[in-house]
């Protein structure tokens, strides 16, 4: 479990990378790392990790808190969820493409030169 948690959390579609001069720490934390939107049982079992993008912006703020951060703060807000049905397809999110940049699938950069790959 703790390794899906920290796979899902900054490997999913949409997903912000930067390596240039443009990276911006609060664009990296609210839009590089997920909001997963777990059902409360599993949020309070996880300790709300999946408002991993708050612990990103804020990484002092008390897991017992984050809701709260993110209920109060509307840039927080305008993330969108990540939810269980949709993580599932994080698992074919394996290689960044720099020139895309985006995530892309193992089996979409191993088509012969010219073909591409469904994603």
């Amino acid at each position: 479990v703790g390794v899906w948690l920290f796979y899902v959390q900054h490997q999913f579609e949409g997903v912000y990378w930067s390596r240039r001069g443009d990276w911006d720490p609060l664009r990296a934390a609210l839009e590089g790392s997920s909001y997963y939107k777990l059902p409360k049982l599993l949020q309070w079992c996880t300790g709300s990790i999946g408002l991993h993008h708050i612990h990103h912006a804020r990484p002092g703020v008390p897991n017992y808190n984050l809701q709260r951060c993110h209920d109060g703060v509307e840039p927080a807000q305008a993330v969108e969820p990540l939810t269980l049905r949709k993580s599932l397809g994080s698992l074919r999110l394996n290689l960044w493409d720099e020139r895309a940049g985006q995530l892309v699938s193992f089996r979409s950069v191993t088509k012969p030169q010219g073909q591409v790959a469904p994603r």
